[in-house]
């Protein structure tokens, strides 16, 4: 199936080739110049935009159900979404299967005087979008930048860990550093033990030369007395 054409929309190339030139899932998000939003990771923002791209703009639900990113609210993802997409409005995105990140990168490039960004984002300084244009701007980027099922589908997530788990592999880590500990405090009191023994050593043979020499001087003292007295 042929891709329609915009003159407003141009097709980012980030593949060389193939049906569709968008990022992949497995892409790293540092290829764009993606601000963070306070309180974020690189980590948690590539999270946020792989579950995007697997449920869609703005299906926080889903998100929050699949908890990828426990603790993060439908706030602070929708200002990440933003920040990712390089624009404040989200609505001829939503329900898309899209990488934010595309739409980033082709925004980021868009100039003129009429551009007005805050944070990175471009914002609307006209009139609010009509139902109808938002529905059209909507179809326009179902066809131009929404990846296909199959890729999708395929999304692998972080999964939540089981409290359980967490706890006895906390544990077993506990031991672990445990005995590492042990065995450190074992090498260091052996190498007091045998420094120990080497000063021992030092000050018996200081001792032995010591009265080798006191024996030498002896000896010679007499003999000097022996000589004087012929």
């Amino acid at each position: 199936m042929k891709n329609p054409t915009h003159e407003d929309a141009k097709k980012p190339q980030s593949m060389p080739s193939g049906p569709r030139n968008v990022l992949r899932s497995n892409d790293s998000a540092s290829l764009w110049n993606c601000t963070l939003s306070p309180g974020w990771s690189r980590e948690e923002s590539d999270i946020l935009r792989k579950a995007l791209m697997k449920f869609g703009i703005g299906n926080w639900a889903k998100i929050i159900d699949s908890q990828c990113l426990p603790g993060k609210t439908n706030a602070q993802m929708n200002l990440q979404l933003q920040r990712m997409l390089g624009q404040q409005s989200t609505a001829e995105f939503a329900g898309l299967h899209i990488d934010p990140l595309v739409i980033g990168e082709k925004n980021s490039k868009i100039q003129g005087p009429d551009i007005k960004r805050k944070n990175n984002c471009i914002v609307n300084t006209g009139g609010k979008p009509s139902r109808e244009e938002i529905k059209r701007r909507l179809q326009q980027n179902k066809q131009l930048y929404e990846i296909t099922e199959e890729e999708w589908s395929k999304i692998e997530l972080p999964r939540p860990e089981d409290p359980q788990s967490v706890l006895e592999s906390k544990h077993e880590e506990l031991r672990r550093l445990q005995q590492e500990l042990e065995n450190v405090q074992s090498q260091i009191a052996n190498i007091r033990r045998k420094k120990r023994g080497e000063s021992l050593e030092t000050i018996e043979s200081s001792k032995e030369i010591a009265k080798i020499d006191n024996g030498k001087q002896q000896k010679s003292t007499r003999k000097n007395k022996r000589t004087k007295q012929k």
